[in-house]
């Protein structure tokens, strides 16, 4: 019932699942497979448990590679365009592709070099032996090892095993991961969350990364910070599955109880390990399932089970773990690591005039954008205490070459039409990507010159001109032969409450007493602004409260405005319409894209200079509100 093997080899190989097998390690995880194993058509994906042994060979005849004649390959000696030679009726016999060959027939001639004289068959040439034949187990022959035992099952795998006379395959079966998730303060997705409130968006990311490990994967409710209730879950998900994943509770808050239950009811191997992030990991056993407690904050968590769960789940599976692909990149700039841990860190990639640039993400343990936007991973081991920039570093890729290739890096100022235009840009063709890293338009201007990216968004003030970008360009890159590019004029003022309820008509109203200003980072463009602006009416920044809390982007000012942590800061009008919140004119501005000469012209930035171009993307842009784009795309220098 299952793809033969020699009688001493059938069945026995290590880890196959077996009924009596299953009841004993199973514990319940999954239906049992049938003693034959699984149906080839629905093997895919799974893990062979013996090696597959061919049956019959493949093809099973000598077979024709070609429409055309078959012929006796000896008949046809001397044939030449001046002595051709006509075969009778009896000597050859048409065949099409795939027909097993006619007895006393070794060879075929192609349909198209026939020529016909009556019922004769005209050759010009003399044929070899075996021309365009398949000869009987070309591709696999019976008694031949066609997969061996650990192979993960592809496409191709299950169609040759089919190939060979396999109608079952004996596999192991997809180890059931379990995810507990634990906190008062967790709700389901879906769920609207209040202050200290979150959704368990982790439960999601690490059912799907068990799943893409090739596991079957399920959440259960979320547990309460009770240590009785938690264990009383955790012994009741043990029995129903190959590995438990707590989610949270693993610190030493005093809340967390995950190391306690698993010392309590099975043995408690590890509570911490010397990674960043993911300190305060949990392992253990509870009866005789693996138990993984993962910290709360997402990175942590999908770290965790890519470096504890993802090879033990393979194990279980009887596979290889699943490996990367690695790559050698420069390090954009310094980075610094803490003693003593492995720091895993998340990079953006980018080709950059042929060298492969490696630019560090932000490195919160919360911060799950900082995956969603990562090409890769950097490990930097505990005995170095970092990198230094422009240093060859070895790099983990979670994107391919062929991506990240024609991915556009953008650095600078924030700007939500480079965030539609990237959309825009992915829609047109999937292979198209316009990354951005919000800086400041001072850090995109350096990393321009640092040869860290392909674009420089700029709206940064020479206050002594009253001119924007342009004055800059010759003193941070002198003879660079720099192009500017106009993205558009927008409307930069103060975003406030909705109704305004603080009553602010400009910027001498920030010095008022008790408010509470949401600035932006030192290199900023607003900030420059800001500055500009106290500066032309002889204000302190001192006397602007709150003016040393800065926010990295104009949605990050508007969404502390929004929150109630802050009164005003100063934005664009987009971020205040995206929080409903209502905005104060301060000024209007132009926002450029600053690029060199060589990479002006780059088929890489080819697809996105014609969209700045379509009519129909600067529509777009103007319903954001505060946009004018009737310079959009026109170069300015």
């Amino acid at each position: 019932a299952r793809a033969a093997a020699p009688p001493a080899r059938a069945a026995r190989a290590a880890g196959a699942l077996t009924p009596g097998r299953a009841a004993r390690e199973g514990g319940g995880c999954r239906a049992r497979l049938p003693p034959g194993g699984v149906r080839v058509k629905a093997a895919a994906g799974l893990v062979t448990a013996e090696p597959v042994w061919a049956t019959r060979s493949s093809p099973p005849f000598d077979a024709a590679a070609m429409d055309g004649v078959a012929v006796r390959a000896a008949g046809t000696a001397g044939a030449s365009e001046t002595t051709p030679i006509r075969l009778r009726p009896d000597a050859y016999d048409m065949v099409d592709t795939g027909d097993p060959m006619p007895d006393g027939r070794d060879a075929v001639v192609m349909r198209e070099h026939v020529r016909y004289c009556g019922k004769a068959a005209e050759l010009r040439a003399a044929v070899p032996p075996y021309q365009h034949v398949r000869s009987i187990g070309e591709d696999v022959s019976a008694g031949e090892l066609l997969l061996p035992a650990g192979h993960r099952l592809r496409a191709t795998d299950v169609a040759a095993a089919a190939a060979a006379g396999a109608t079952h395959l004996l596999v192991r079966r997809r180890p059931v991961v379990v995810i507990l998730p634990t906190g008062e303060e967790v709700l389901p997705i879906g769920e609207p969350t209040g202050a200290g409130e979150i959704t368990d968006t982790n439960s999601l990311m690490l059912a799907t990364q068990a799943r893409e490990a090739g596991c079957e994967a399920r959440c259960l409710p979320v547990e309460p910070d009770d240590p009785a209730g938690l264990a009383s879950a955790v012994s009741a998900a043990v029995s129903g599955c190959d590995l438990l994943i707590v989610v949270a509770g693993s610190s030493a808050g005093r809340g967390d109880y995950t190391a306690r239950v698993v010392a309590e009811l099975g043995m408690l191997a590890v509570h911490g390990v010397a990674i960043r992030p993911g300190h305060p990991v949990v392992l253990g056993v509870v009866g005789r399932t693996p138990v993984l407690g993962a910290p709360g904050y997402p990175v942590s968590a999908a770290l965790a089970f890519d470096i504890f769960a993802g090879p033990l789940l393979a194990g279980l599976a009887g596979a290889a773990p699943r490996h990367r692909p690695r790559a050698t990149a420069r390090l954009g700039r310094e980075l610094a690591s803490p003693p003593g841990l492995d720091d895993w860190v998340r990079v953006r990639l980018a080709l950059v005039g042929g060298t492969m640039m490696a630019t560090p993400l932000p490195r919160g343990a919360g911060t799950l954008t900082s995956l969603v936007r990562a090409d890769a991973l950097l490990t930097v081991p505990a005995g170095l205490a970092g990198y230094q920039r422009g240093e060859q570093v070895e790099v983990e890729l979670l994107r391919g070459i062929d991506e990240i290739s024609r991915t556009i890096v953008a650095m600078g100022s924030h700007d939500l039409a480079l965030d539609l235009a990237a959309s825009a840009l992915r829609a047109e063709d999937p292979l198209v990507t316009l990354a951005t890293s919000s800086v400041g338009s001072l850090g995109g201007l350096q990393a321009l010159r640092d040869g860290l990216c392909h674009i420089a968004g700029s709206h940064l003030l020479d206050p002594a001109t009253g001119e924007y970008t342009l004055p800059h360009l010759d003193r941070i890159m002198p003879g660079a032969g720099l192009r500017v590019v106009r993205l558009a004029h927008r409307e930069q003022g103060l975003i406030v409450a909705a109704g305004n309820p603080s009553g602010l008509t400009g910027i001498e109203d920030l010095t008022r007493p008790g408010m509470r200003y949401i600035n932006r980072q030192r290199g900023a463009g607003t900030r420059v602004l800001l500055d500009h602006e106290l500066g032309k009416r002889g204000i302190s920044p001192g006397a602007v409260g709150g003016y040393a809390r800065e926010e990295p982007t104009h949605l990050a000012v508007a969404a502390a405005v929004a929150a109630g942590r802050g009164d005003a800061g100063l934005g664009i009008m987009a971020a205040a319409r995206a929080f409903g919140l209502d905005f104060v004119p301060v000024t209007r501005e132009p926002y450029d894209l600053v690029v060199t000469a060589s990479v002006m012209d780059s088929p890489l930035l080819a697809p996105l200079w014609a969209l700045l171009r379509s009519a129909r993307f600067q529509a777009a842009v103007t319903e954001l509100g505060g946009y004018t784009t009737t310079e959009m795309g026109r170069c300015i220098r």
